[in-house]
């Protein structure tokens, strides 16, 4: 039996066929928060069925589909509890793709299929237990221990971006003060770049955004940061202590063998992996001496949550 993986985001969704571990049939639509749930599920269960195709298969091949979607979500019910930016609550996804596809439909957040995709194919395989912190506008997270996931009550948890690391700190999407999110989201990154470069206008950083702190990117920091640039080396010195201090909680808690750092951020690899792997054995509850904690890239990309999703599927048939 094969298994179907799709990564729903708000823009579009793509979608594969796990098959031997390779992902193959790939092909995406658009997506649309104007659209009604219904809609959505037709379009994803005709997406299932253009890969299956594409793959060669027939449906009659597939085990189940698995769905990684924003949001809460309750993965027992297959539910979209809530998700803001399509302003969708209590949608139960999966009833609704398989009322179009004749075949098990299961979901779960777009972060733990991630995870999962990462614990299974990519770049903790080799781990029994192991976190993912994904880097973008906000901040992700997956746990996965001993090959199942941590979902919390109602699939409301893990979520590792809200911890708080600095007492009435900065404004948080959430409502909060201080969380991580605040602090090492790829979004906060560029935030202190701009900070850095109206201090610094003799910085590299201004010629390589053409003078337009506006156009700054995490990509810009980093080929400043290359090139030598001291302002470039500050910031980023000062978010490896931000993003260290969430790894360092992480750690202390849940002492996994792995953290899986993903988002774009990932791409500098050791840059990033190895100034967090010196902070974290210094800070966090007996070095390594006591339990080691690897600090590793991720290496599936875009395409981890597709593996994660049907990875889930996989499991919740056996």
């Amino acid at each position: 039996m094969y298994y179907l993986g799709i990564d729903l985001g708000g823009m579009s969704a793509k979608c594969a066929v796990l098959k031997d571990g390779v992902l193959c049939g790939v092909c995406r639509c658009k997506t649309d928060s104007k659209n009604t749930p219904e809609q959505t599920a037709i379009d994803l269960a005709n997406l299932a069925k253009e890969a299956v195709g594409k793959s060669g298969l027939k449906l009659s091949d597939i085990g189940g589909l698995g769905i990684g979607s924003p949001g809460v979500i309750n993965s027992e019910k297959g539910e979209v509890v809530c998700w803001a930016n399509f302003g969708w609550e209590h949608v139960n996804l999966a009833e609704l793709v398989s009322q179009s596809l004749d075949l098990p439909v299961y979901v779960l957040n777009d972060a733990n299929a991630a995870a999962m995709g990462e614990y299974v194919y990519g770049a903790a395989k080799n781990y029994r237990s192991a976190v993912m912190i994904t880097v973008g506008t906000g901040i992700g997270s997956g746990i996965v221990f001993d090959g199942q996931l941590f979902e919390g009550n109602g699939g409301a948890g893990a979520e590792l971006g809200h911890e708080v690391i600095r007492f009435g700190g900065e404004k948080c999407s959430c409502g909060r003060r201080g969380c991580l999110e605040a602090y090492a989201s790829a979004s906060a990154l560029i935030r202190q770049t701009q900070k850095a470069m109206a201090k610094h206008p003799e910085s590299l950083l201004w010629s390589l955004c053409d003078g337009d702190s506006n156009a700054v990117s995490g990509k810009i920091l980093f080929d400043a940061l290359y090139q030598g640039d001291k302002t470039a080396k500050a910031v980023f010195h000062k978010y490896i202590q931000y993003l260290c201090e969430g790894v360092v909680n992480v750690a202390n808690v849940l002492r996994p063998q792995a953290i899986i750092i993903g988002g774009g951020i990932s791409a500098q690899g050791e840059t990033l992996t190895k100034p967090l792997q010196r902070r974290a054995n210094k800070y966090m509850l007996g070095g390594e001496s006591w339990a080691e904690v690897k600090i590793v890239a991720a290496t599936l990309g875009n395409d981890a949550g597709i593996y994660g999703a049907a990875a889930f599927a996989e499991n919740k048939r056996k």
